[in-house]
């Protein structure tokens, strides 16, 4: 799973760098700072995707750790608060190879 979530990473990254880059403000090191900020921290059932805009950090989103009755491994779920996911529905599984679904924002809505 840790290859996948650098593959996240990655894409996040790269969305938010394609989104600053149309800014007449543009700043690369933002961008970096903004790469550099996004971590993860691990609870009983759920990997927590934080990442961190100038002095503030938001949770990106939630990935499943283990299947459950409604979600399998590597099921992303957009957050509902800092400490808890939404578990209506999967925005996509950082274990396909698809990452169309990931915006720098948050895993995109339904």
């Amino acid at each position: 799973m840790d290859n996948a979530i650098n593959e996240l990473f990655k894409h996040i990254g790269d969305d938010y760098l394609q989104c600053r880059s149309r800014s007449e403000y543009f700043d690369p090191k933002a961008v970096e700072e903004f790469i550099d900020s996004l971590h993860v921290e691990e609870g009983r059932k759920y990997l927590k995707i934080v990442k961190k805009l100038g002095s503030q950090e938001c949770v990106w989103g939630f990935i499943v750790k283990e299947d459950d009755k409604k979600f399998k491994a590597g099921d992303i779920l957009k957050a509902a608060s800092w400490a808890a996911p939404a578990r209506n529905k999967a925005r996509g599984n950082i274990l396909d190879e698809d990452f169309s679904w990931v915006r720098w924002t948050g895993p995109e809505y339904l």
